[in-house]
């Protein structure tokens, strides 16, 4: 690598920051810029007054089977700041009312018929369907292009019911998706070593990673935006630029194998790498011109909306006072509601006194009735079915709603196999360009900042090449 070469990450959300962190941390032998077209850092990662508290409007807490997350909020000095949640019971709202999720569930696989039968959340004839896993011939996973289809899996051995009312719930609304046509091999990696057994219950039983005893969920104190705040100061301590409200608008080649970076406040950036972690369509659009090819595989992945709604209830109000951390809806059920997080009960020091505070999701592939109603009207129907599910007998006192519009990529079958042609195509086309973000190898925080660094890697190899 030569001395002090430039790399620009284009993009200010948690992909974007790992990215510039990895670069710089624990020295910084390249000059890092970011550009945010946004006027704050994090992206979907957003923290917001409610109801007397900081409440997360995007995602609320990261998954600790890996430790990435942990490593950057140690490094940016949180890791005293990290919180866990007071339980990890949760429920379904199934067959009119809401049932406890079986224990030892893995992406709503389960692992225990016995368990699964006192549940109830299935039908006795859709438990008896899912026990004949047992004893089902092993069958070939359903699937192309090498990847697995985690729906049609799921169905071939559990039956139709299993994968309507737990794994679609679970696996679908983690994707904001639908697990038919979904791909196993992004979306359910675990489901993929268990279907390899025998039986998939059974394999799902030895696939589950083992237990720590430690939490499977960590949040920071204060809200999740401290996580982009404190690595934004990290880096300009670290000598990193970071231009907020400038958008990326043009990408040309420069002489020596550099790029040249147009933005909307009319300057022009060379940089000898680029990473690029804005979402599929607008990395389409800049790339369009270096390589029709990896524009043509960004604009064929599909995405999903989402609307967070916080609401606030008197617990006078509310029949059956929040426990465990939320429910789940299955897609079977029709309701508007996805999911519904009982924030106090989850995160008990986020609890107010006489108030149950609730973070209510709506929308996924194929159903934007969320996305097209007002707020009021939002909130009101979604009131109107937590009249149902937990007894809310009056309106909310507060409430507010956070949309996050194509917000969730969706991984279909032959996911893996577009991911490899877009990134070859990069490499021929327009090499020091690499692209990182949820889009590409799963959502959730621990992936972004694992990709982030993979992309990182990649541009390493190529400075080091010299182009």
């Amino acid at each position: 690598m030569k001395e002090r070469d430039r790399v620009l990450v284009v993009g200010g959300g948690i992909s974007g920051l790992a990215a510039a962190w990895a670069l710089t941390h624990p020295t910084a032998c390249v000059d890092v810029t970011v550009l945010e077209a946004d006027q704050r850092l994090g992206g979907r990662i957003a923290t917001e007054p409610f109801a007397g508290i900081d409440l997360d409007t995007g995602p609320d807490a990261f998954l600790t089977r890996t430790s990435s997350v942990i490593d950057l909020c140690r490094a940016v000095g949180l890791g005293d700041e990290l919180v866990a949640p007071a339980t990890g019971a949760a429920f379904v709202w199934s067959r009119g009312r809401l049932r406890r999720l079986p224990p030892g569930l893995v992406l709503g696989v389960p692992t225990s018929v016995l368990a699964l039968a006192r549940a109830g959340v299935l039908t006795p004839k859709g438990t008896l369907r899912a026990a004949l896993d047992l004893a089902l011939p092993a069958r070939s996973a359903p699937g192309q292009d090498g990847d697995v289809d985690a729906g049609r899996l799921v169905r071939a051995r559990l039956g139709p019911e299993a994968h309507e009312r737990l794994v679609d719930p679970l696996l679908g609304g983690i994707n904001a998706g639908r697990t038919l046509g979904m791909s196993a091999t992004v979306a359910a990696p675990p489901l993929i070593a268990a279907s390899k057994h025998r039986s998939l219950m059974r394999g799902a039983r030895s696939a589950a990673p083992a237990s720590s005893g430690g939490p499977v969920f960590l949040t920071v104190h204060g809200g999740m935006t401290r996580l982009s705040q404190a690595l934004g100061r990290g880096l300009r301590d670290a000598g990193v630029t970071i231009d907020m409200g400038e958008a990326v608008t043009g990408l040309t080649r420069a002489d020596r194998g550099q790029w040249r970076v147009s933005t909307s406040a009319g300057r022009t950036i060379t940089a000898d790498a680029v990473i690029i972690t804005l979402p599929p369509p607008a990395a389409a659009d800049l790339l369009r011109p270096v390589s029709a090819p990896a524009a043509g595989e960004l604009s064929s992945i599909d995405s999903s909306s989402v609307a967070l709604v916080a609401l606030a209830y008197r617990l006078a109000d509310v029949a059956a006072p929040p426990h465990g951390s939320g429910f789940l809806v299955p897609r079977v059920e029709g309701r508007l509601m996805t999911a519904c997080s009982w924030v106090t009960a989850k995160w008990p020091h986020l609890a107010r006194p006489g108030l149950a505070l609730l973070r209510v999701s709506a929308g996924r592939d194929g159903d934007d009735r969320a996305m097209l109603l007002d707020d009021d009207e939002l909130i009101r129907r979604l009131h109107e079915e937590l009249r149902e599910a937990i007894g809310a007998r009056r309106a909310p006192v507060e409430g507010r709603v956070t949309r996050w519009p194509n917000a969730f990529p969706q991984f279909h079958v032959g996911h893996p196999a577009r991911v490899l042609r877009l990134e070859s195509s990069l490499a021929v086309d327009a090499p020091g360009v690499v692209v990182a973000g949820a889009a590409y190898r799963g959502v959730g925080l621990p992936t972004c900042v694992a990709g982030a660094q993979t992309a990182v890697e990649a541009v390493r190899t190529h400075l080091t090449r010299g182009r």
